[in-house]
C-alpha cells in the first residue's frame, strides 16, 4: 500500500522560497505519476503541477508557471515541488497524490485520477 508524506512547508514572506517533498513508503514511486494539488480555505481544490512517472513529463498551472519547479528522484522515492516567488496567493495547504500511469510518460490533471493522496502541508505567505 503507497503512502505520502509531505513535508517542508511552512511561513514565508512573499517573493521567498519553499521546497515541498513528498516521500513514498510501501511501493516504488517510479511506477506513478505524481501531482500536486492545493487548497485555500473557501476554496476547491485546484492542480498545481504535475510529474510523469518517467520524469520527461511536467506541467504546470497558469498561475505558478516559471516561478514553481516539480521533479522526482525516483531512485529516494520521493518528489519536489520548488516554490520561488512565492506570493500571497500561494497560501493553502499543499497535498501530493500518485496514481498508476497508462503510460509512463503521460502526466494527469484531474484530481478524480489519482489513487493515493498524502496528509498536505501548510503554506502560508504572508508580511
Amino acid at each position: 500500500q503507497l503512502r505520502l508524506v509531505e513535508s517542508g512547508g511552512g511561513s514565508v514572506q512573499p517573493g521567498g522560497s519553499l521546497r515541498l517533498s513528498c516521500g513514498a513508503s510501501g511501493v516504488t514511486l517510479g511506477d506513478y505519476a505524481i501531482g500536486w494539488f492545493r487548497q485555500a480555505p473557501g476554496k476547491e481544490r485546484e492542480g498545481v503541477s504535475f510529474i510523469s512517472a518517467d520524469g520527461g513529463e511536467t506541467n504546470y498551472a497558469n498561475s505558478v508557471k516559471g516561478r514553481f519547479t516539480i521533479s522526482r528522484d525516483n531512485a529516494k522515492n520521493t518528489a519536489f515541488l520548488q516554490m520561488n516567488r512565492l506570493k500571497p496567493e500561494d497560501t493553502a495547504v499543499y497535498y501530493c497524490a500518485a496514481g498508476v500511469p497508462i503510460n509512463p510518460g503521460s502526466y494527469y490533471s484531474l484530481p478524480g485520477w489519482y489513487d493515493y493522496w498524502g496528509q498536505g502541508t501548510q503554506v502560508t505567505v504572508s508580511s
